[in-house]
């Protein structure tokens, strides 16, 4: 395996509530929606996870398959479940309920990753979602850091802080302790402000810039993205739609954004087409399906006159 993106972390089956009541199935976890939609902008992509010998479980080696991911690192087990959440739609945005507890992701330790595959990597793609499901978990994606840091590979984090996962103050010293060994820092600004205590998009920035990140990108929702690199930075602005949905937006940013870079974009191009990216995914319900692939990108940057 010598995927330029490798994303490691915990899928999850999606319930997704509709206008009318009805729950539509489909596909989630924040790490593999950030797989498939690299993987939608034609970038090279493996996953590395552990899913139920289920049938959930199935329908996401499918899915891995018809979207062109490796699974090669993938393994299912017969002895836990796949997990699954639910989204449902408020005046507040978009609720998530979880049912998670003790699924295959969650056990995955350092012992069970993919070392050679790994050290292949260009970029490893991970996020706190990935170490805030189990201490195991936390720990593989350290030692996954490590890794991949050692072979000269470079490291995404997004922050996707879940306080229903693990407290504040956990969830700061694992996350500030990972971020300190990134190379691309994927904060949302909600989370960072809680993260971070401070409000300011631009100390924020340096926070990360300060751990040693070399490139910041801080999503900032319709007023779009905060980029900072040690010599420059720049906002880019959001991209305006007819939202319905912004579940996975963030993911589908983090997917465009490293796809692009890894193609040879700088920071701040690839921030700009990231943003149209996630915009085109809001259209429509659920983490998976309205995400865009590269020509539905293209074509709403060609028009863009501003």
């Amino acid at each position: 395996m010598s995927a330029k993106i490798l994303c490691l972390g915990e899928p999850m089956l999606e319930f997704n509530q509709q206008p009318d009541g009805r729950y539509l199935p489909g596909h989630g976890g924040d790490t593999s929606n950030c797989a498939i939609a690299a993987a939608r902008q034609g970038a090279s992509v493996g996953y590395v996870t552990h899913i139920g010998a289920d049938a959930f479980g199935d329908s996401f080696m499918a899915l891995w398959a018809d979207e062109g991911i490796d699974t090669s690192t993938v393994r299912q087990v017969t002895d836990a479940h796949t997990g699954v959440y639910f989204v449902t739609h408020g005046a507040d945005g978009h609720q998530f309920s979880y049912f998670r507890a003790g699924s295959a992701s969650s056990r995955m330790g350092p012992d069970d990753l993919p070392r050679v595959a790994l050290q292949q990597a260009g970029v490893l793609h991970v996020s706190g979602i990935s170490q805030a499901i189990s201490d195991r978990a936390a720990d593989a994606v350290f030692d996954a850091i490590a890794v991949v840091r050692a072979a000269g590979g470079r490291v995404s984090y997004d922050t996707n802080l879940r306080l229903k996962l693990w407290p504040l103050d956990r969830a700061r010293a694992v996350i500030h302790a990972a971020m300190a060994q990134c190379d691309i820092a994927l904060p949302g600004y909600e989370d960072a402000q809680q993260l971070t205590g401070l409000d300011d998009p631009d100390a924020i920035a340096d926070f990360y810039l300060h751990l040693g990140a070399g490139i910041v990108a801080l999503t900032l929702g319709a007023e779009g993205t905060l980029v900072a690199t040690p010599d420059d930075r720049r906002r880019i602005r959001g991209r305006q739609v007819t939202a319905v949905d912004a579940t996975a937006a963030g993911d589908t940013f983090d997917g465009a954004f490293l796809a692009r870079l890894v193609d040879g974009d700088d920071p701040f191009a690839a921030a700009r087409y990231a943003n149209a990216a996630a915009a085109l995914s809001t259209q429509g319900y659920g983490a998976v399906a309205p995400m865009p692939r590269r020509a539905a990108v293209e074509d709403f940057l060609s028009k863009d006159t501003a």
